[in-house]
């Protein structure tokens, strides 16, 4: 069965959960998931991973930066920080853009983050927004992310515009709803994009209309990108011969020329003939490389010189 990466705009009103469901159901594979996922208010890159082997890759997708643009506006703030929520509080908005400049300085780098009431992390087996329907209100301790850039790009008082790139696990709403709080004025999410993931760009990404044409087609597979060009920017790669990579495949550790790379150091695994193979990673203890991940099965076992007929 087809697998690979499918990196779709998503569009409003539509949970990450909506569109796994959509593109299972019109492509007839059972193992879909998705690497990241987006709001209901959000649009932009989702990176859905149709078939087994993409699914088991969904890991490292999700650990990759994100990009994203958020339109906020301020003076006014909701429980879930965007404009889902009910409002809490109105603000008169005395800030000029310089303002928010200078107030945008201390979220750049590593800063800490109290996830929103409002999100799927689970406390005692439960996801907190469903505690937040209830009116119950948790402790939740400080993540540290990272932003590597923030820049704001808009600004139409009372409303603007940033653009931001930042590590996985970053909530944009929290980061709006902050400094809303250090301009003294509340600030709320009204519309969010995500422009990128890891290597995946919203100017790449098909619309979902263009997708369910294409799935009706039973052209849909066109779309994928291969699960091995999606890691390209993550883990070199290495070219096997017949043996190495028969042995690789069967579950065993092999040795490779060239200089030992570091400890733990994952590495795409590619055989003779350039089919990607597996993800293997670097024991310095052993000097060999470990099947961490394997996506085909044992190539015939190659004969040595001394078993040809």
């Amino acid at each position: 069965m087809p697998s690979g990466i499918l990196n779709v705009d998503k569009p409003l009103g539509k949970t990450s959960h909506d569109i796994v469901a959509i593109v299972r159901e019109l492509t007839g594979i059972r193992r879909v998931g998705h690497a990241g996922t987006l709001d209901p208010l959000a649009t932009g890159v989702l990176l859905v991973c149709v078939g087994r082997s993409a699914t088991r890759i969904a890991e490292f997708l999700m650990g990759e930066p994100k990009m994203y643009r958020a339109d906020a506006k301020l003076g006014i703030t909701t429980d879930t920080y965007d404009a889902e929520g009910e409002v809490v509080t109105e603000s008169p908005v005395d800030v000029s853009r310089s303002d928010i400049e200078e107030a945008l300085e201390q979220f750049r780098g590593a800063i800490e983050q109290i996830p929103p009431m409002y999100s799927a992390i689970k406390h005692k087996g439960k996801p907190l927004y469903r505690l937040a329907r209830r009116g119950v209100e948790v402790e939740r301790p400080a993540r540290q992310v990272e932003i590597t850039s923030l820049r704001l790009v808009g600004w139409n008082p009372p409303e603007c515009t940033l653009e931001m790139t930042c590590s996985a696990g970053t909530y944009v709403r929290v980061l709006v709803h902050d400094l809303g709080q250090a301009l003294g004025c509340g600030a709320y999410v009204t519309g969010l994009t995500r422009l990128a993931s890891g290597k995946f760009r919203l100017e790449d990404a098909v619309t979902w209309d263009r997708f369910t044409q294409m799935a009706k087609m039973g052209r849909w597979p066109e779309l994928l990108s291969p699960i091995d060009e999606a890691l390209s920017d993550q883990f070199p790669a290495l070219i096997l011969n017949a043996d190495a990579a028969w042995r690789l495949c069967s579950g065993q550790a092999i040795e490779t020329d060239g200089e030992e790379p570091e400890d733990e150091t994952l590495a795409r695994m590619y055989g003779p003939a350039g089919r990607f193979l597996a993800l293997a990673s670097y024991d310095g203890d052993e000097g060999v490389w470990r099947p961490r991940k394997v996506f085909v099965s044992p190539y015939p076992r190659p004969r040595s010189d001394d078993e040809q007929v």
